[in-house]
């Protein structure tokens, strides 16, 4: 059996890209010689990098004919809808798309060549169904949870995810500057350390950063290896994530956080998260009990130090952070997908 797999971000290195490896391993797994579309061959060396990932039995071409001649096909929409010719097609939306001319009749008509429509998340799929008129099925995230181990935790916060500032911005200048106040504030025993990827769309974001950073214990990370990301997540008791920050996510949806791979990652090593409540950040965490979610920096700071001040309350949300990222184990998300073919 043939399965062909097409991902127009793949060089993005995000979370999307990673949930499209997970299906390429999935299929590899059951017997599928996978082929994944990218020009440049050096892209699977870098994926397996970054994600800590192996692709030895997926390979890549420069074309996989939006599945003409396979058994099946994965396909990751950039909003458009493509005219899948596999035997059997699945299309996946990790974005969620609005005003799109989803609903057209030549849409409509390519829908018939569909079999699933998935997403990754509740939040992506409300979109998704409104502006296609489909009814699409969620299959959340793999995370490797077994990867990421509590450690000898220190007095830090971290922040995991791109500095790219294209479309959906992770913000991280809205947490150093309340990390700042933070530590000016008294919390002089703590550090931030902001760590992501700087392949795409970052100008000179990272250097004002830096700049802004002089004077204070935070240490920024570009494009870590995946075992300095490990190795984060063990010694953090904190990770903070300001993505959708002063964003209205019902007329901008495209700007939050659709999922958040990297906050399910930290709490499966016991690292209580605050997320900014919006998109994809309020299924995973459940406010006051495996984290909290915030609109305003002054709720950031106030939860942060009730949760650190409070050595009780830290614990059990750090044992229930561990205990809810099970939820997303890859055995669950490979069986979902098997089922679902």
């Amino acid at each position: 059996m043939r399965a062909a797999i097409y991902n127009p971000y793949l060089d993005t290195l995000g979370g999307g890209e990673r949930y499209a490896m997970a299906v390429a391993t999935t299929l590899a797994e059951h017997g599928y010689r996978v082929e994944v579309e990218w020009k440049d061959e050096g892209i699977k060396n870098t994926l397996e990098k970054r994600f800590n990932i192996d692709l030895k039995n997926v390979i890549f071409v420069e074309s996989v004919n939006k599945g003409d001649d396979y058994d099946f096909c994965f396909w990751v929409s950039d909003g458009s809808i493509p005219l899948l010719r596999a035997r059997k097609n699945f299309l996946h939306f990790q974005f969620p798309f609005k005003d799109v001319s989803g609903k057209t009749l030549f849409n409509r008509m390519k829908f018939f060549r569909i079999d699933k429509i998935i997403c990754n998340s509740y939040f992506t799929k409300s979109f998704v169904d409104s502006a296609y008129g489909v009814d699409s099925l969620v299959i959340y995230p793999p995370v490797d949870a077994l990867q990421f181990k509590p450690g000898k935790k220190e007095n830090l916060i971290i922040s995991i995810g791109r500095f790219s500032q294209l479309t959906q911005a992770k913000r991280q200048d809205v947490l150093l500057r309340a990390f700042k106040k933070f530590y000016d504030s008294g919390f002089r025993d703590w550090r931030l350390v902001l760590a992501g990827g700087t392949e795409v769309g970052v100008d000179d974001f990272v250097a004002k950063l830096r700049k802004s950073a002089k004077g204070y214990p935070v240490k920024i990370m570009e494009s870590p290896a995946f075992s300095q990301i490990r190795d984060l997540y063990s010694e953090a008791k904190i990770f903070w994530s300001a993505a959708g920050y002063g964003v209205d996510e019902k007329k901008e949806p495209l700007k939050v956080e659709h999922f958040g791979i990297t906050l399910v990652e930290a709490m499966a090593a016991g690292v209580v998260p605050l997320a900014y409540d919006a998109g994809g950040h309020k299924e995973i965490v459940a406010h006051g009990e495996n984290g909290y979610l915030w609109k305003g920096t002054a709720q950031l700071l106030a939860n942060t130090a009730s949760v650190i001040k409070t050595r009780k309350l830290l614990k059990e949300m750090s044992l229930q952070a561990r205990k809810d990222s099970k939820v997303y184990e890859y055995e669950r998300f490979s069986a979902e997908i098997k089922a679902s073919l």
